[in-house]
């Protein structure tokens, strides 16, 4: 399983895997009951590779906050998506000192932290994770 595979859909809880390509759109799997669908065009979904959280500075990629997740749990769960809202924005802040308070909602912070939750349990490598997209790696 690895992170490009891997979309979250507009209005479907949890977090799915792209399996195949189909005529009118992808047959994605649930990673929450493994039950396979095929999701069309008309779905409004999101790859979590292309995912970035706002900073002060810049827009860091969500594959970094995860990757930032996995150092401080040591591999293990997260707090819950369920937390205070307090709690949760001091979590997030020691993974990402200078995320935009203004910009990244409680609600963003409950996402981040279920999908990490969700990937965690599936026994996702977040080791795997490289810092920079391999796209960005062309030279001029």
């Amino acid at each position: 399983m690895e992170l490009k595979n891997i979309v979250a859909i507009n209005g479907k809880p949890g977090l799915y895997e792209i399996k195949a390509q189909s005529k009118g759109g992808i047959i994605v799997e649930s990673l929450l009951d493994q039950k396979k669908f095929p999701v069309m065009a008309t779905h409004n979904i999101s790859a979590l590779n292309e995912i970035a959280i706002y900073t002060y500075e810049e827009e860091v990629p969500l594959r970094i906050v995860l990757k930032s997740i996995f150092e401080k749990q040591q591999g293990e769960n997260t707090i819950s998506h369920k937390e205070s809202g307090k709690v949760l924005t001091s979590f997030f802040r020691e993974v990402l000192p200078n995320f935009d308070e203004e910009r990244v909602y409680t609600s963003n912070i409950k996402k981040v932290l279920q999908w990490y939750n969700l990937l965690a349990s599936k026994n996702f490598d977040f080791t795997s994770i490289k810092e920079e997209d391999e796209v960005e790696e062309k030279t001029s």
